[in-house]
């Protein structure tokens, strides 16, 4: 008893010294000491309350002043019931509510989702975009909408999809292209992770969410950017009408273990202390190894443990339907069976969301190694965190990846303290400053004569001479009409160019694109390697791999992947080969051939071939486009298949939009489709209940 109240004495002498942040890991740790079943004391729920940290507090044994205060900071999120947001997430809402347009910075664990999703509730805006970094995040973010928004909003987060009244847009910003033409306007725009609109931090993508983000502001009455871990950002045209807010409010207390330096002196031990770290800390751990290849190390590291989970697990069930939906010879269904999962930017959407919700179950997986996708794909965290490298791809990881990362250890009601294991070399501290700027491959994008753009004379100049001599080569009277009218896919001014300058050429005839008309995947050779040509880096693999593969996976429907791996082998392409070829096939080429497409229409007018037929099936990868956007969803394509089989739902035909056959889902119901199924297996009939439990409606919307 003494014990404790010195705590409390430590935490209030904290509090008095204006230490706030201090006090607050010092609280959060006496939270940590509390047995999960005893009720917070008086005191307990003061300091909590005196510290900001509202949501923690018991109301029931609270003092009536504090239960008063807790009640103020109650509020609505668009569920059944209200939430009570924590001192920093009320200030937040309060500046959105009174309209200003914020670029914060807050933690990972700050629970900036609370935020959008109260302001939605209470303002009721009409149109509301969200830009998020992958296709991953854009899933678990309608998830969380959904349920809380529908019917009263129409979510969207394809391509192509008539609006509503109300609408809420949520995807990555490739796909806000197609709805800027004819986006009404946007009450209010938010990007997550707007540190990416940096090159520093995301080189290959910046461009596509700068451009983005500047002509999404043109329509938006307000704006809400989010990230983690900076310090100030520049001015600039991005950052023009926004007030930065820096947030230093953690709600759980991170534990740093550096074992680099005994790892440095032996390396041969970082594999026996990683087992160790797994051995002796209980928890979900998630292990950042950092590229390819390191997943492979960590993976065969873990499956030469001996340790597997009892047969009738949910671990080995999915395993099973691994092995036999994919490959038995993969590393993760050896892995699965121990408990571990894999996550990474290549796999097949519908796979990696299946694991992040396995993680979140008890009797699921325990583990998950991973990429950066973890970081920039889902919002989920761990008690335990170890950073095997500290690289991202062939990169280092920067300073905001790493925070990021470790950022997932810990998590609000559950661990109030987070344990990072650091097994490479860990960053130096910096207070990063995030610079936006108009990149150069932009400028051809953007009018020279607008002076918020705050040009040199020189990049003027640049913009209006490569603009001169496309509108020659397009023959347009204006290629700024021309470009805002045009959907092309591609924001690499260079690239488009470079496609003009190949489609106007009266030395290069284009007559071979004929073929890609066909139905006769061995006359498409000659077509892709010529389109391919174009853009020749960036494919993950030698450009007869991939034209070989387009070639294979055009019986994507009509085969099973495991018949479509037995093919592959013939040319040395295992089942990661499947996974990052079929990513590039229906982003890349699809991107790129439809640039190419809108290029030649505009050139060759009449003779131009009308490809467009074939762009659609390469952009689903020769699947039903419902089937291939329901992978988003979490529905696998071969759970499609035999509901497609079943004659449940006919997958095929052309006048099926993705909204449609959501209804269709919902009026048949999870249950009567699983009994229907006769070739369901068990972990089938798994699956379609986590695909139902992200398109069903809340309990309030349902009454």
């Amino acid at each position: 008893m003494t014990d404790i109240f010195k705590r409390y004495h430590d935490v209030n002498t904290l509090i008095v010294a204006g230490n706030e942040n201090e006090a607050r890991n010092q609280l959060i740790r006496i939270l940590d000491s509390v047995p999960k079943d005893e009720p917070y004391s008086l005191l307990l729920n003061h300091f909590l309350r005196k510290l900001g940290l509202y949501p923690y507090m018991q109301k029931k044994y609270a003092s009536w002043e504090d239960q008063f205060v807790c009640r103020l900071f109650e509020t609505d999120i668009g569920s059944d019931k209200p939430a009570i947001l924590h001192r920093e997430q009320s200030r937040l809402l309060k500046a959105l509510l009174n309209g200003k347009s914020l670029a914060v910075s807050a933690p990972t664990s700050f629970g900036k989702s609370f935020i959008v999703d109260a302001f939605i509730a209470i303002q009721k805006p009409k149109n509301i975009v969200l830009l998020v970094p992958t296709v991953a995040l854009t899933d678990e973010t309608r998830r969380r909408m959904y349920k809380k928004f529908t019917p009263e909003y129409k979510i969207i987060t394809t391509s192509d999809v008539q609006l509503a009244e109300k609408n809420i847009f949520i995807f990555p910003q490739e796909r806000a292209f197609g709805y800027i033409p004819t986006l009404p306007e946007i009450d209010i725009l938010i990007v997550d992770e707007f540190y990416k609109a940096s090159p520093k931090f995301e080189k290959e993508r910046s461009p596509a969410l700068l451009r983005a983000i500047l002509e999404l502001t043109k329509k938006a009455k307000q704006r809400y950017f989010l990230a983690p871990n900076i310090h100030g950002i520049n001015d600039s045209i991005f950052s023009k009408g926004l007030e930065f807010m820096e947030i230093d409010f953690n709600t759980v207390v991170l534990e740093l273990y550096e074992l680099q330096d005994e790892i440095k002196k032996n390396p041969i031990r970082k594999n026996d202390i990683l087992l160790e770290i797994l051995r002796d800390n209980p928890g979900k751990t998630l292990i950042y190894a950092g590229s390819y290849p390191e997943i492979d190390k960590v993976a065969n590291l873990l499956i030469s443990k001996k340790t597997e989970l009892p047969e009738a697990s949910l671990c080995q069930n999915f395993a099973d339907w691994i092995c036999k939906n994919y490959d038995e010879n993969w590393d993760l269904p050896a892995l699965l069976r121990r408990g571990i999962g894999v996550h990474n930017g290549r796999l097949h959407r519908s796979l990696g969301q299946i694991q992040i919700y396995l993680f979140e179950k008890e009797d699921g997986l325990q583990s998950i190694v991973s990429t950066s996708s973890i970081i920039e794909g889902v919002n989920t965290s761990a008690a335990n965190v170890v950073i095997w490298r500290n690289k991202n791809g062939n990169s280092n990881l920067n300073n905001f990846s790493f925070k990021n990362v470790i950022g997932r250890s810990g998590r609000m009601f559950k661990h109030f303290i987070g344990k990072v294991f650091i097994l490479d070399a860990p960053l130096p501290e910096c207070n990063e400053k995030l610079e936006l700027n108009i990149p150069e491959e932009m400028l051809p994008n953007i009018d020279a004569y607008n002076e918020n753009y705050e040009l040199s004379a020189e990049q003027v100049a640049k913009i209006l001479a490569v603009k001169e001599e496309m509108a020659n080569l397009l023959g347009v009277e204006s290629y700024d009409d021309f470009i805002l009218k045009t959907p092309f896919q591609s924001t690499n001014a260079t690239l488009i160019r470079h496609i003009v300058h190949e489609s106007s050429s009266s030395n290069i005839n284009w007559d071979c694109l004929y073929y890609l008309t066909t139905d006769a995947p061995e006359a498409w050779t000659n077509s892709l390697f010529k389109v391919i040509g174009l853009q020749r880096s960036g494919w993950d693999g030698d450009i007869t791999s991939v034209v070989n593969f387009v070639k294979i996976i055009s019986c994507n429907w009509t085969k099973s992947i495991p018949e479509l791996l037995n093919e592959l082998e013939d040319y040395n392409l295992g089942i990661n080969d499947f996974f990052k070829l079929e990513r590039n096939v229906t982003f890349k080429l699809a991107s790129l051939l439809n640039d190419l497409s809108i290029v030649q229409k505009q050139v060759l007018k009449a003779s131009a071939i009308d490809i467009s037929c074939f762009i659609r099936k390469v952009s689903h990868a020769f699947l039903p486009p419902v089937v291939f956007q329901l992978e988003e969803y979490g529905l696998p394509r071969m759970v499609s298949r035999k509901i497609h089989d079943a004659k449940i739902i006919d997958m095929e035909d052309p006048e099926l939009t993705l909204h449609d056959i959501l209804d269709n889902f919902r009026e048949l119901e999870a249950r009567k489709i699983a009994n229907a199924v006769t070739t369901f297996d068990e972990f089938d009939k798994y699956i379609l209940d986590y695909f139902f439990d992200g398109i069903r409606l809340s309990s309030m919307e349902m009454k």
